[in-house]
């Protein structure tokens, strides 16, 4: 069950990679043919020639974009592996509720007995101080 599990997530990562990579090459697809339009464009000439200063200038961001989502498939991953253990704490979780509901049952049972002898002494005393 184990192995299913683990090639499950492989094949979920392989897939999770091949959409991003997929998602990239259009974006620089769209992008490029953008700028191909832009170029024919003489209203979009001035815009054109600032361009290459605006993504220089946002480089380290794109850079830093790009290490994300090389990790993105890695943190999917985790973050499935944490889900899957944690519903397969499920039935523990249960018992450990159903242990603390007995103990709170039982300590409430005590304090009722406790509490009972209490009453009758008092109403003890409060008969004899009447007399």
């Amino acid at each position: 069950m184990a192995t299913a599990s683990a090639s499950g997530r492989s094949n979920r990562d392989g897939t999770a990679k091949a959409m991003v990579a997929d998602h990239i090459s259009q974006s620089v697809r769209s992008t490029s043919n953008l700028l191909h339009l832009m170029q024919q464009s003489s209203s979009a000439q001035a815009q054109l020639a600032k361009l290459p200063k605006n993504l220089l200038a946002k480089a380290s961001t794109i850079k830093n974009t790009e290490k994300i989502l090389e990790q993105m498939p890695q943190v999917v991953s985790s973050l499935d592996a944490y889900v899957e253990k944690g519903l397969e704490s499920i039935p523990h979780l249960q018992t450990v509720v159903q242990l603390l509901t007995n103990m709170e049952s039982t300590q409430l049972k005590s304090l009722s007995q406790i509490q009972h002898p209490k009453e009758e002494i008092e109403s003890l005393h409060q008969l004899k101080d009447v007399d």
